[in-house]
């Protein structure tokens, strides 16, 4: 994918404020944090405010990251009466509350920018932006741009970033996908494993649900390590598996019972350990995952979520799939549907070493993700 050479900025004295509106999962929150350890980088001097959901899973998410955040109220919008009424009824104190942190930003001297990372929290984030007249940088990370980036893209003052050449805008700038730093393997594959003590000498599944988990990955995972766990130790696969909040002990029995040496957790903070320690990786195909991947370069099995209507995560693989360097199966949601098409295929790449090498090979050959530097160099450029 292309990047664009923006240069350096120059010196300057004032304390500018980039506001990031995104969350609700994950996907909408480490884009931002990746871009914001870029422009740290290149104005120490910058301040960083999320503007995030009041789910659980951003506080967690942000609070380890150690930035500062405010929660909004916002809701999902949705078809059904309650909730469309949710959305409705905290949307105006959700601006508020937006407007609130950018008066707040505002007081201490400097610039103030936003970046809208998607998803509900950043619509009314980019209204009070609108209101305060503070500039909006929009950062599209999905191949189907979702209903909010369809909004604020009518709404954006300034230039559009996305990490997919067919987004529906075609003015939107493209840029390569964005990934943190500590999603990135520090090492190679026998450092990774050495760290998250397990065996360096044998292969690595790595199976993600996403911040979240996946309830249909996880019961896939049962069917096969119950059904046919010579997959896995026909070649001596181990196996470390993020899960969500369900499902961990039904998990773990299945591993122990087949004789898989397992990792088992419902959220891990040590992401580029994992994917460094992966010769194969099954996941979700959240914009995130997928870019982590492709930055990784590791071969993934992807089971994109079943239930958006737009099915935007089956089109967020397309540029891996197409290099040959990932698969995408349907998520049938059903144990038995699943293990009988998904299955198979996990399974004979746990079988094949060959199939696996050649998946391996051609991520090996995939662009840098860069996109998080583009995206810090355009905003510490533009920061008055």
């Amino acid at each position: 994918m292309p990047s664009t050479d923006i240069p350096p900025p120059a010196p300057t004295a004032t304390t500018p404020t980039f506001i990031f509106a995104g969350g609700g999962t994950g996907g909408h929150l480490y884009p931002g944090l990746a871009i914001a350890e870029k422009l740290r980088a290149i104005l120490p001097n910058a301040k960083v405010l999320f503007l995030c959901s009041d789910r659980d899973i951003d506080r967690r998410v942000l609070e380890a990251e150690g930035v500062a955040f405010t929660a909004l109220s916002a809701k999902p919008a949705g078809v059904r009466p309650r909730a469309l009424w949710k959305f409705i009824s905290n949307w105006p104190g959700s601006v508020r509350a937006a407007r609130g942190a950018i008066r707040a930003a505002r007081s201490e001297g400097g610039a103030v920018r936003m970046v809208a990372l998607g998803g509900f929290v950043a619509a009314p984030a980019v209204q009070a932006a609108r209101v305060e007249r503070v500039p909006v940088t929009l950062v599209n990370i999905d191949a189907t741009p979702g209903k909010a980036n369809n909004w604020i893209a009518r709404r954006c003052t300034g230039v559009a970033f996305t990490t997919y050449a067919d987004a529906a805008h075609p003015a939107w700038q493209l840029i390569s996908p964005i990934v943190r730093a500590a999603a990135a393997a520090p090492g190679n594959k026998g450092a990774c494993r050495r760290a998250l003590g397990i065996d360096e000498h044998r292969p690595v599944l790595m199976v993600t649900g996403g911040s979240l988990g996946a309830t249909s990955i996880n019961t896939l995972m049962v069917a096969i390590a119950q059904s046919h766990p010579d997959s896995f130790t026909d070649r001596r696969w181990q196996v470390i598996h993020q899960c969500g909040n369900d499902g961990a002990d039904e998990l773990i029995g299945a591993y122990a019972n087949a004789g898989i040496q397992a990792v088992v957790t419902p959220f891990t903070r040590q992401m580029g350990l994992w994917w460094g320690a992966a010769d194969l990786a099954v996941s979700r195909a959240g914009a995130g995952g997928v870019a982590e991947a492709w930055c990784n370069r590791v071969p993934c099995v992807f089971l994109p979520y079943p239930y958006h209507a737009d099915n935007h995560q089956q089109h967020n693989t397309r540029p891996l799939v197409e290099r040959g360097a990932a698969v995408v199966c349907t998520d049938r949601i059903d144990a038995g549907a699943n293990l009988a098409e998904a299955g198979r295929v996990i399974e004979g790449l746990l079988l094949d070493p060959n199939r696996l090498a050649d998946l391996a090979s051609r991520a090996a050959g995939l662009p840098p993700a860069d996109g998080a530097e583009v995206v810090a160099r355009f905003l510490a450029q533009n920061e008055a």
